[in-house]
């Protein structure tokens, strides 16, 4: 029997679990620490590239300047026009995911069956897995030709003048890219709508409050800061939305369309704004794939303004990220 001041030993083997511990401790660390290096590699390279095309271009030039050609005299370096392209497509693209992908995590949370749900959720995310380089050919092949044809009809019937859609343009490209995010915005929001409890639920049928009413002003507002985080993904997401859009929305920078002053204050006007959906509408990454894949040559100003666009892409991502932080702590609900 043991002694009354001795505690028995129940873990069994316990040298050889010890080191086992030891070992799958030791490569957690350094699968962490790989992926920390890598990322600070990629930060290293895009910053010390960057700062070299900085030294060459002043960095207001690039950010103000509002024509972009580095390998066409006069060469010049302006990512204003990127960035309009890249703001085109964000902004289409999240009024195409993300009221939808809410819609489909409304119901999904609130209305499907547990089977319908098991056989719909898993379908949805299928989108997400998709290769970006289809989307850019169904755009190209189907969505163009459907919207032009739609668009026809329009001016022929209600005797409209609307422009047809280039073989490249923005509006096709934006579609696409809001397909491809509706299964983050819907995954993520009705994971966080599926974790509000039970008991807000039944407290707003007890008060008599109908399943949408329910479903809109309980559990969508207690859900929100994931929601909100979706949202910010996702949009993330379209800014750096490559192959999709390079085949969709072409290789042309959109122009900086005209501005007009009312009362001294600079507007443009939201006819220009939609007619810029009509032609190709090059983003910050495109433009990053043509300068890789040209005949630019390494080291060159026109090769390193590659690091420029990446470093300017890398800030607004991660800014977006902190945002997305910051809103699901400031306003995440703990429940018990």
């Amino acid at each position: 029997m043991t002694g009354e001041g001795q505690v028995p030993d129940l873990s069994g083997e316990r040298g050889l679990r010890t080191v086992r511990e030891s070992i799958y401790r030791y490569a957690l660390i350094g699968c962490a620490v790989l992926s920390v290096l890598t990322t600070l590699s990629i930060i290293g390279v895009l910053v010390v590239d960057a700062a070299e095309f900085f030294s060459v271009v002043p960095i207001l030039d690039f950010l103000t300047g509002t024509r972009w050609s580095p390998n066409l005299q006069p060469v010049q370096f302006g990512v204003l026009p990127l960035l309009l392209g890249t703001l085109l497509i964000t902004i289409g693209s999240a009024v195409v995911a993300l009221p939808l992908g809410v819609l489909t995590a409304i119901y999904l949370s609130e209305y499907a069956s547990k089977r319908t749900r098991s056989i719909l959720k898993p379908m949805l995310e299928v989108l997400a897995g998709v290769p970006t380089v289809v989307y850019g050919y169904f755009a190209l092949v189907y969505i163009t030709p459907a919207l032009n044809a739609v668009l026809t009809w329009l001016n022929g019937t209600l005797g409209l003048n609307l422009p047809r859609l280039g073989l490249f343009n923005g509006l096709s490209a934006s579609i696409v890219v809001g397909i491809m995010i509706i299964p983050m915005v819907s995954s993520i929001s009705e994971d966080a709508m599926s974790s509000v409890p039970d008991s807000l639920r039944q407290a707003g049928y007890g008060l008599g409050a109908t399943k949408f009413n329910v479903s809109t002003t309980i559990v969508v507002p207690a859900a929100i800061s994931g929601i909100v985080s979706s949202f910010i993904l996702a949009i993330s997401r379209a800014i750096g939305e490559t192959m999709a859009v390079t085949l969709a929305a072409g290789s042309t920078p959109p122009s900086i369309p005209a501005t007009s002053s009312v009362f001294g204050i600079p507007y443009v006007s939201p006819g220009d704004l939609l007619g810029l959906y009509a032609d190709s509408s090059a983003t910050m990454t495109v433009a990053m794939i043509n300068i890789a894949s040209g005949d630019i040559s390494g080291g060159s100003t026109a090769y390193q303004s590659l690091f420029a666009i990446g470093i300017t892409l890398f800030v607004i991502t991660l800014a977006m990220n902190v945002i997305s932080n910051l809103i699901a702590g400031r306003y995440r609900e703990v429940y018990e």
